[in-house]
């Protein structure tokens, strides 16, 4: 055989290899893409293409389809390749992790707050921390980010902030911290780590919002760093497990935690404030505000709701063994709430909810209820309204009809009024985000 003829051999040998290996490509390439359409289509379908919070935004134009942001995703199934480009298919699904933006080589994801249909209420703060009222912070939820591990890591660099103002040399406190959840928790450690003098103000119970959590529920947190304590590696582990951590390391460093006490008013006094609670008045140089967003529980504002039998949030599952419990609300508190409770024996649920679907909870909640739903112990009613509690009944508008339903307990889970009200009281600028970073 002549050179130039193993050339052409050698040269066809390569050629239909690259040519499998392209066409194997392409077919994978195109089945990854079908597959990820029919998420998005059944998203839209459901009425789930609303991302609920801090969510990722492709720029389609500098996007190469490596797929580095999907496989970052601890959530899973969120962002998806359609046409080569990475999309968001399951909206309601994402958390605002960010680690699809971290991920991103080319830098193509943004990471936003809200969409056009639905704006966001956000303080406007600095790289710090710092809200436009000098000497005022915001660490966590209340500043959009809702996951533990941000809120903790918010709080954590907000303290050391804080702390580079320096020391007082007068009676007042270097800091008030309102709120004991993640975000307090972590900043009462900086604080004391940092040598500061601070009190730590609650006007619930220790853990915030994780406290509030239904019993056994899985937290789901990354690798954090807390002040005093080093490096905590936690991934799966239930809420009672975490708050007793939690509750160990505040005995051990002995923070100064104050509870059941409401912060009122606040007012500037010099180069500091004065902050009044429900049980107490504070002088401090500085103030974090690590308060959720939770707020005032928002009312459904019907005939029979000051009655004791309605409640605002889940506490415990099994005390509603045996019982007919409505509870109100289309999002994860709601679901979680709804099919924790209808696994009690001989317990009849009902769920009803303005939307027509469940947008804003996740694909586990929605797959639990339906699961529920299946063995005939949850009835789930959409756009529907609760329009009258009794005693022993309550009346519910669906569409042209009314129903009632047997009931023994209400709880609602319509999310809270955000304190957008008091923050603005005292100086603090907001703004309301339309799917902008």
């Amino acid at each position: 055989m002549s050179m130039s003829s193993e050339s052409l051999a050698i040269t066809a040998l390569y050629g239909g290899a690259m040519a499998l290996i392209w066409t194997i490509y392409g077919w994978r390439r195109r089945r990854v893409s079908r597959r990820s359409q029919a998420l998005l289509n059944d998203a839209r379908d459901a009425g789930l293409a609303e991302p609920a919070s801090l969510h990722p935004v492709v720029d389609h134009a500098c996007c190469i389809g490596c797929g580095s942001c999907i496989d970052a995703c601890p959530e899973k199934s969120v962002l998806g390749l359609i046409g080569g480009k990475a999309h968001l298919v399951t909206p309601s699904a994402c958390i605002g992790h960010g680690a699809c933006a971290r991920a991103c080589p080319s830098q193509c994801i943004t990471l936003v707050f809200g969409t056009e249909k639905r704006g966001v209420d956000i303080p406007l703060l600095s790289p710090e921390f710092e809200t436009s009222v000098p000497g005022v912070f915001i660490a966590g939820e209340l500043g959009g980010m809702g996951l533990i591990g941000n809120a903790i890591e918010q709080g954590r660099q907000a303290m050391m902030a804080i702390a580079q103002r320096g020391r007082g040399h007068d009676d007042r406190l270097d800091v008030l911290i309102v709120g004991a959840g993640p975000a307090g928790f972590a900043a009462a450690l900086a604080a004391k780590q940092a040598g500061l003098s601070y009190v730590v103000i609650e006007q619930e119970s220790f853990g915030g919002t994780v406290a509030h959590f239904p019993r056994g529920k899985l937290v789901l947190t990354r690798p954090v760093e807390l002040p005093l304590v080093g490096k905590v590696q936690f991934r799966e582990t239930s809420k009672e497990s975490l708050l007793e951590f939690w509750q160990q390391v505040r005995e051990q460093h002995q923070l100064q935690m104050r509870f059941n006490e409401r912060m009122e008013t606040m007012t500037v006094e010099g180069d500091g404030f004065v902050v009044a609670t429900s049980q107490a008045q504070y002088r401090v140089r500085s103030v974090l505000l690590a308060i959720g967003r939770r707020g005032t529980p928002r009312k459904l504002e019907v005939p029979g709701e000051e009655l004791p039998k309605v409640v605002y949030r889940l506490i415990d599952a099994e005390q509603y063994r045996g019982q007919h419990v409505l509870i109100v609300g289309g999002g994860d508190s709601a679901l979680e709430a709804a099919w924790t409770i209808a696994a009690q024996p001989g317990t009849k649920v009902t769920l009803s909810y303005r939307g027509e679907a469940f947008a804003r909870a996740k694909a586990k909640n929605r797959n639990e209820v339906q699961a529920a739903q299946e063995t005939g112990k949850l009835q789930v009613l959409l756009e529907s309204q609760v329009r009258e509690i009794s005693a022993k009944r309550v009346r519910i508008a669906k569409g042209d009809q009314e129903i009632e339903v047997a009931n023994d307990a209400v709880i609602v889970c319509a999310g809270g009024v955000l304190p957008t009200p008091f923050l603005k009281s005292i100086g603090i600028e907001v703004e309301t985000k339309y799917g902008t970073a």
